[in-house]
């Protein structure tokens, strides 16, 4: 893309995306032709705090791509384009798009950008599917406390084996003595 100079309110516009780019866990870049405002309020509020949904020109956006460091987006910049900023939990966020899409079809994940690299629609899809953070640590810590107690009463076995056959050997060592006496 050719470098020539853009306004200082385009330049300010490109300096902000390239910005939320950079801190964004993850990018999903959707089609929204065909939603009333009141549709794409619904979709901002549904998706949280820590994700923002903008609507940005595409050469600005494709612009701001480029001086963040991403590639393999610029055939995503056509038609109408939104941005959305994932700073919070991906797969949260994943889930609310696709959901939103479900519901109103007029909505098109076109692809996104995910840990720096480009994905397409599909696997922002496959992210949907994944369980929410707290989900999958619940069941970590589920299985790492599993694995604790197994590991506890294996350790312990020995011990109470061995505390077993201390007390046989003390038994054993009485009734020899008693004999002897």
């Amino acid at each position: 893309m050719a470098d020539k100079p853009i306004r200082a309110d385009k330049a300010t516009a490109v300096a902000e995306l390239t910005e939320s780019f950079r801190n964004a866990g993850a990018t999903v870049l959707t089609e929204y032709r065909g939603l009333t405002v009141s549709q794409l309020t619904q979709l901002r509020r549904s998706l949280g705090k820590e994700t923002t949904y903008t609507v940005a020109k595409n050469t600005l956006a494709k612009r701001a791509a480029s001086e963040a460091g991403i590639s393999g987006l610029d055939e995503l910049f056509t038609g109408p384009t939104a941005l959305t900023f994932v700073s919070g939990d991906v797969v949260e966020a994943a889930k609310g798009l696709r959901d939103f899409a479900k519901a109103n079809p007029k909505l098109v994940i076109k692809g996104g950008v995910f840990e720096g690299k480009a994905i397409s629609a599909a696997e922002v899809t496959k992210l949907a599917d994944l369980e929410s953070r707290e989900v999958l640590l619940a069941k970590l810590a589920g299985a790492m406390k599993g694995n604790l107690s197994k590991a506890a009463a294996l350790f312990q076995a020995p011990l109470s084996k061995a505390a077993r056959a201390a007390a046989a050997l003390a038994e054993k060592r009485e009734k020899e003595g008693a004999e002897a006496a």
